[in-house]
């Protein structure tokens, strides 16, 4: 390797080290960047944040019967895996813009 590689070596490596930086403070800003969504027609609400922590739960006080149980969990089981699926997809969009579209091992 001549000195114009190991010029091009450091040139990677802060690149490299740059990468490294903007991820760390993307996962910092993935923790206020928050998605939302519904089930039931807004019955059920849920708020989710981009490292996938559950905000906010809001369910209309309507569906709250004793004899409803099945659908409320039904709503939440729905709402939630929804939201999740919204914060993942945030998450890969946000990690593209850094990673120019190249899949890092152990992210979404």
């Amino acid at each position: 390797m001549g000195f114009g590689g190991m010029g091009n070596m450091q040139k990677m490596m802060k690149q490299v080290q740059k990468m490294q930086a903007d991820m760390a403070k993307l996962q910092e800003e993935l923790g206020e960047k928050t998605v939302e969504t519904s089930a039931g027609g807004g019955a059920v609400k849920i708020v989710m944040n981009g490292k996938q922590e559950v905000k906010e739960i809001t369910i209309d006080p309507e569906i709250l019967q004793p004899e409803e149980v099945e659908m409320v969990q039904d709503l939440l089981m729905a709402a939630f895996n929804e939201a999740l699926r919204k914060s993942q997809d945030m998450v890969s969009q946000e990690m593209s813009k850094i990673t120019g579209g190249m899949k890092i091992p152990g992210m979404f």
